[in-house]
């Protein structure tokens, strides 16, 4: 189960019906749980519209041989909602 901080995201996001494509610890450092979604995350829209606070952080990963991604990390918990960079699907 994610962190409070991010639970409500991660809520709306399966209640709209995008589906989750991973659940876990991606890395050994610093991730406790990270979901990622197979859609892209106004990340700018959906802070304000959740009031995330200022522990989650837009994380964004370019790299194409590990996965490019973009969505929230929590610093305090070390919990993760990440989506895709491009696609059809988009949220926020």
């Amino acid at each position: 189960m994610l962190c409070h901080h991010l639970q409500a995201l991660e809520k709306e996001l399966k209640e709209a019906g995008f589906v989750e494509t991973y659940r876990g610890s991606p890395w050994t450092e610093n991730c406790r749980e990270w979901v990622f979604f197979d859609v892209v995350l106004d990340t700018a829209a959906l802070a304000v519209r959740f009031s995330l606070p200022t522990c989650v952080k837009v994380h964004e990963n370019l790299d194409a041989r590990s996965g490019t991604e973009r969505g929230f990390v929590c610093t305090e918990c070390h919990d993760a909602v990440m989506g895709v960079l491009a696609g059809d699907q988009h949220f926020g």
